[in-house]
């Protein structure tokens, strides 16, 4: 091995040192670019990953928006729970047992079920109770704390309540366990009334699981917006009643069906199907008979059951079903004849208690013969006959033009789901002479209830169909006033005069027709009775009886339809069951809007 020279051992040197520099440099190169990097660059990057392994971050649920009637009522709000979840290898080994005891019962669980979640050691998340109460949530939290146990999660929630109870429910609708909306109100209005949930940070150790200590700093939860609606709690709680009472009173087999509206605006002031649920059980079957059917059976069975009957006890029949209104749809035929110019109110028919058209017999209601009479008289006491040459003379095509301009062929767009989207009338290329009589006095058409109502409207307001809807007014947690509904006019299909002869002649109806029963001392009403049979009904006795008041009829502001769907009485005359309730409800209406009766009574 040659010897190194002095010479060569000066050059090692140097290149060791300049290797060592190069290396040097290098390094602390990279090092500045990497400080740069998380310095400047993604200053946040590590802050987030050590706030990930530091922190455990929690849903702060917002309160749902709250609900008022117009008259200030609250009728929906959201109100403080606790969800009890646990972390079960969070928990000491000789705490799973005491644990899963204790809680068990105060939480009041199976303790079989709640000793084997806590059994899977590798869980951190499983859940215990939903939405408990204060009471129940300080027990867990003080046997936790007097035990030492950890891995029990108390979480603040909110859950929706009903504070009227079993009111309004099928216009109301309730929400689902994670506070959506699922029907009615609930349901339309969800997005306005659900708010921007906050978020709270819980400190955790080196192996994830929850320190004592919280942190103070939170995103505070948003609630959502408050609607007020048109309906009056007070004319709602009226409605309810007389049409509740009129339902058990005529054991009515297929619910009743009333509504109260502004005749100028299409406000609706009150809307109501009997028997109703309750919002705060909306899966309690109410109907005693179809719960012990349900109960009696089991498995998919049941539960098909269940759902179907659940169904159709939270369907709004006053929106969602249609109907043959009978002879309450006398009031669009005479309209339409007056205002086309084909009758006038002193035109005369005859009736001999029965016609035929085209080969078919008709008869008149209950039988009647009323001989010669004026078309006012015909209106008055309900003549078939009469409205059958009124229509002959109105002729099919401008019959089926003021049915479709009365807004009977279409959705009224009212703001609730479930809205029948289409009735069920002839046009005229498939109406013939049969058709159009039968048409004529409110058989062979089937609209909606909601229909009715807001085409009767039209008959006595000056002649304008309006918008129905139920939300007056959207309002920001801030206060701030999102939404104002205004009243909204479809369009003009009657004149006004037309309208003036209408209210005088349903009037007569009241005073000396098929009406007399819905008569109020000191008010002058108008109204129209009908008894129509259910042509799609297996019972060919099978009837709706109806009622239509408007008051005062000589300055027309309120309209109330009343309608007992199979009802099982004395008598299935529309006048006799419906009217004296529509009596009823506008006896305490009129005189709540500050409608005077009349001196001398």
């Amino acid at each position: 091995m040659r010897p190194i020279t002095p010479q060569q051992n000066t050059k090692m040197r140097l290149r060791m040192r300049l290797l060592a520099a190069v290396l040097a440099v290098g390094c602390l190169g990279g090092l500045t670019v990497r400080l740069f990097v998380l310095m400047l660059r993604d200053p946040g990057g590590y802050a987030a990953r050590a706030a990930d392994q530091q922190l455990r971050g929690a849903t702060l649920p917002a309160a749902r928006g709250e609900i008022y009637s117009a008259d200030g009522t609250l009728l929906a709000a959201s109100e403080t729970c606790w969800t009890i979840r646990a972390a079960p290898r969070e928990m000491a080994d000789d705490a799973v047992e005491p644990a899963a005891r204790a809680l068990s019962e105060i939480l009041e669980l199976d303790y079989a079920d709640t000793l084997a979640k806590f059994s899977q050691r590798t869980s951190n998340d499983c859940l215990l109770r939903r939405r408990v109460d204060k009471t129940m949530a300080d027990a867990v939290r003080d046997w936790c704390r007097a035990n030492g146990v950890d891995g029990i999660q108390i979480r603040q929630d909110t859950r929706r309540v009903y504070p009227q109870g079993d009111f309004m429910g099928g216009i109301l609708g309730f929400t689902d366990v994670d506070n959506a909306g699922l029907w009615g109100l609930e349901l339309r209005y969800n997005d306005e009334l659900t708010g921007q949930n906050g978020r709270i940070l819980t400190a955790k150790n080196a192996w994830g699981y929850d320190m004592p200590t919280h942190y103070q700093t939170l995103v505070d939860a948003v609630p959502g917006s408050t609607l007020t609606l048109t309906i009056d709690a007070n004319i709602q709680h009226w409605l309810e009643s007389a049409l509740s009472a009129a339902v058990t009173e005529h054991h009515v087999a297929e619910r009743g069906v009333g509504i109260v509206m502004d005749v100028h605006t299409g406000a609706v002031l009150a809307m109501s199907c009997q028997p109703d649920y309750d919002p705060n059980a909306p899966r309690t079957l109410i109907n005693k008979e179809v719960r012990d059917a349900v109960n009696a059976l089991t498995g998919e069975e049941r539960s098909a059951a269940l759902q179907k009957a659940q169904q159709a006890q939270w369907r709004n029949k006053a929106i969602s079903d249609l109907y043959e209104p009978g002879s309450v749809f006398k009031l669009i035929t005479a309209s339409a004849a007056l205002d086309s110019g084909a009758c006038k109110a002193t035109d005369y028919f005859t009736c001999a208690g029965k016609i035929t058209v085209a080969g078919t017999r008709f008869r008149c209601a209950n039988g009647h013969i009323h001989g010669t009479e004026t078309f006012a008289r015909g209106l008055a006491v309900s003549c078939n006959p009469c409205f059958i040459q009124i229509g002959a003379r109105l002729g099919k095509e401008r019959f089926c033009d003021y049915f479709a301009a009365f807004g009977l062929r279409e959705a009224t767009g009212i703001d609730l789901p479930g809205e029948v989207r289409r009735s069920e009338y002839y046009t005229a290329d498939r109406m013939g002479p049969v058709e159009l009589a039968s048409c004529s006095f409110g058989q062979s058409s089937k609209v909606s209830y909601l229909q009715m109502l807001t085409a009767v409207c039209a008959v006595v307001n000056g002649g304008e169909l309006m918008q129905p809807y139920v939300v007056a007014k959207i309002t920001a947690p801030d206060g701030t006033v999102v939404k104002e509904v205004q009243p909204t006019v479809k369009r003009r299909v009657i004149s006004a005069e037309t309208s003036a002869t209408m209210c005088r002649l349903m009037e007569g109806v009241v005073t000396g027709g098929t009406g007399k029963q819905a008569a109020l001392a000191g008010y002058r009403i108008g109204g129209k009775s009908g008894t129509s049979q259910k042509l799609d009904s297996a019972n060919e006795g099978a009837r709706i009886a109806s009622f239509v008041s408007v008051a005062p009829i000589d300055d027309p502001k309120v309209a109330v339809l009343v309608c007992l769907d199979e009802p099982h009485s004395w008598t299935t005359s529309g006048g006799a069951l419906s009217g004296p309730v529509c009596a009823e409800v506008l006896g305490k209406v009129l005189p709540y809007l500050g409608v005077e009766r009349e001196s001398g009574e």
